[in-house]
């Protein structure tokens, strides 16, 4: 006589068990290659459709082999923008730029759209800018609960001056999950930020994936330690 507390012997999983494992575990392979191919296939096709039109059609591929070739606009893009900044580079090339924002400063609502774009493009393009030194952890928003944080700088100036800590003031950028993009800029004593081993890129995981995607602690090319179970 069994009771509801017996445990019941294992059973090999059906058929339809199994084969819903195998789709799952197709779609965790195929979707992250399908979506990445799809996008820059979109993106290729969008930049195609701005660029092709506004090149003469002499001079396209597509007037001699008969076919459209994708990627096309985005090569001839890619040139003209490394010839666009070798120009702008030389004596000639900034003297034009400065006499065109001195252009757009005189008008107000283009002044306010440029100088918002330029700020974005230096911000994410600029090969000057510095990222971020190390992963952390910080105590958000009470004491007793961590929250991972990437360290920016050491701050300086009059947030360093106003704040007047005990010692340094690090500069902690604290993201949001999924979205890494977007957080909060945070101002933190030294002694309050805990810095990992882990790098950047491997918080980053963790951040996107909501914790479900651990760093691996040991380096896969070494052998295990013998008191590694």
């Amino acid at each position: 006589m069994t009771t509801p507390f017996d445990h019941e012997p294992h059973r090999r999983p059906g058929l339809f068990a199994r084969l819903r494992s195998s789709f799952l575990t197709g779609i965790v392979v195929i979707a992250p290659v399908g979506l990445t191919i799809w996008l820059l296939w979109s993106i290729m096709g969008w930049v195609d459709s701005v660029v092709l039109p506004l090149v003469p059609a002499t001079i396209l591929p597509e007037k001699y082999i008969g076919i459209n070739l994708r990627g096309i606009g985005l090569i001839i893009f890619f040139l003209f923008t490394i010839v666009i900044g070798w120009i702008a580079k030389g004596i000639l090339g900034r003297s034009l730029i400065g006499f065109g924002e001195s252009l757009v400063e005189r008008m107000p609502v283009v002044r306010t759209i440029y100088s918002g774009i330029k700020q974005i493009s230096e911000t994410v393009f600029a090969q000057t800018e510095r990222s971020f030194e190390k992963a952390c952890l910080i105590q958000y928003p009470r004491p007793g609960i961590w929250a991972i944080g990437f360290v920016s700088t050491v701050a300086k100036g009059e947030v360093l001056e106003r704040a007047n800590p005990r010692g340094n003031l690090m500069s902690i950028f604290l993201p949001t999950t999924p979205n890494p993009t977007s957080g909060f800029l945070l101002f933190l004593p030294e002694e309050d930020v805990m810095e990992l081993d882990m790098s950047v890129e491997d918080a980053a995981k963790l951040v996107i994936s909501a914790g479900l995607v651990y760093p691996n602690s040991r380096d896969p090319s070494q052998p295990p330690s013998p008191n590694t179970d």
